[in-house]
């Protein structure tokens, strides 16, 4: 695994890109898409952002966040919104290795 050195700083903004594993076109599907609606809404009330922009492509997507003045974790906001839409959705998208 890649060890990346990333800047966190309280009430910055920051552009991130997801992409899906293998780059499988599954994000546009509507139980992947209301799954990830979900956990975003659910990790922002418990960890609040704003969201300034959003593009959901069917194999990733791309947004700009910002974070309160007071926390830089936006590690912790990606791996809950992760988790959450696998759990949701894990069954019917199971990795085939």
């Amino acid at each position: 695994m890649s060890s990346y050195l990333r800047s966190q700083n309280p009430g910055a903004t920051y552009f991130f890109t997801m992409v899906t594993f293998r780059r499988q076109a599954i994000l546009c599907d509507e139980p992947i898409r209301e799954a990830l609606l979900k956990a975003i809404a659910s990790t922002r009330a418990k960890r609040p952002f704003t969201i300034d922009a959003w593009v959901l492509l069917p194999d990733h997507l791309h947004c700009i966040w910002t974070l309160p003045v007071d926390d830089g974790d936006f590690a912790t906001r990606w791996s809950v919104i992760k988790r959450q839409v696998s759990v949701a959705c894990g069954d019917a998208y199971r990795r085939a290795e």
